[in-house]
């Protein structure tokens, strides 16, 4: 499952994952910056929430070190099910080196493959200006903004945003 040209492999994880997994999350939800964790989050509950049905969980790697993951699957049940939903982290020392382009790529592709229509991700924290731009230049839409709903440890209350994309290429989802 290589990725355009770029020697990132996408594969799912194993449980050999965990500890670069848990390299790559560990930072991020130390930050408090991005994602509605609490900060002093332990290992073993991290992986537990990353690896939590019905998400798939897969990870990037270069020159066979895993320097990004994603989890992927369905937002909600019923009959919103035909909505995917995504997470995805890079490890510090890989930012700007397009692991989350090829993720993201990579999380739409497999969510259409399984039937998917769309996919929503519902808790963007807008001062994470990196990822909203590579999530708009992946094609996702801002189509909701949540005032003051995400505590930044540097910014106080911020603004969260709701993503969406479109996985049928312009059929109503």
């Amino acid at each position: 499952m290589s990725a355009g040209g770029t020697g990132i492999l996408i594969r799912p994880a194993t449980p050999d994952d965990h500890q670069a997994i848990w390299a790559v999350l560990e930072p991020v939800y130390r930050a408090g910056e991005t994602y509605c964790i609490p900060p002093d989050i332990s290992r073993d509950e991290a992986l537990a929430d990353w690896f939590a049905a019905p998400f798939t969980v897969f990870v990037a790697e270069l020159d066979g070190r895993v320097l990004g993951t994603s989890h992927v699957g369905r937002n909600r049940p019923g009959p919103a099910s035909h909505v995917a939903n995504a997470s995805f982290a890079t490890h510090p020392d890989a930012r700007g080196h397009g692991i989350a382009r090829e993720l993201v790529g990579h999380a739409k592709d497999w969510a259409r493959a399984q039937g998917f229509r769309a996919m929503q991700f519902n808790f963007v924290v807008s001062t994470n200006a990196d990822a909203v731009h590579s999530w708009q230049k992946a094609g996702f839409d801002i189509v909701g903004r949540l005032p003051a709903a995400f505590l930044h440890p540097r910014h106080g209350y911020v603004d969260a945003l709701v993503m969406f994309h479109d996985l049928t290429e312009g059929k109503n989802p």
